[in-house]
C-alpha cells in the first residue's frame, strides 16, 4: 500500500504530460501529414523558408514548385510549412 501511494504522483505526472504535451503534438503531426498528402498541382504553399510557390508537379517524396514564371525548383515535401490561403 505504501508503494502505491508513493508512485501515485508519478502516475499523475505522466498522465498530465501525455494529455498536455504528447497527444497534441501527435494530432498536429497527423493533420500536417494529411495536409501534405492532399496537395495537388496548382495549390499554393508556403515553404519553411517563407517562399510562396505554386505546385507544378507532385512526386512521391518531392514537389516541383513554380516560384515565378521562369523558375521551377524541386523541394522535399517536408519543406512545406502550410498551404497558402489568399486573403481576399
Amino acid at each position: 500500500m505504501e508503494i502505491i501511494t508513493q508512485l501515485l504522483p508519478f502516475v499523475f505526472l505522466i498522465a498530465i504530460m501525455y494529455f498536455v504535451i504528447i497527444r497534441p503534438q501527435q494530432k498536429e503531426a497527423k493533420s500536417r501529414k494529411e495536409m501534405i498528402d492532399a496537395l495537388t498541382k496548382g495549390d499554393k504553399v508556403v515553404t519553411v523558408g517563407g517562399v510562396i510557390a505554386v505546385i507544378h508537379k507532385v512526386e512521391e517524396k518531392f514537389l516541383s514548385v513554380k516560384i515565378n514564371d521562369d523558375t521551377i525548383v524541386k523541394i522535399t515535401k517536408d519543406a512545406v510549412s502550410r498551404k497558402y490561403e489568399d486573403e481576399a
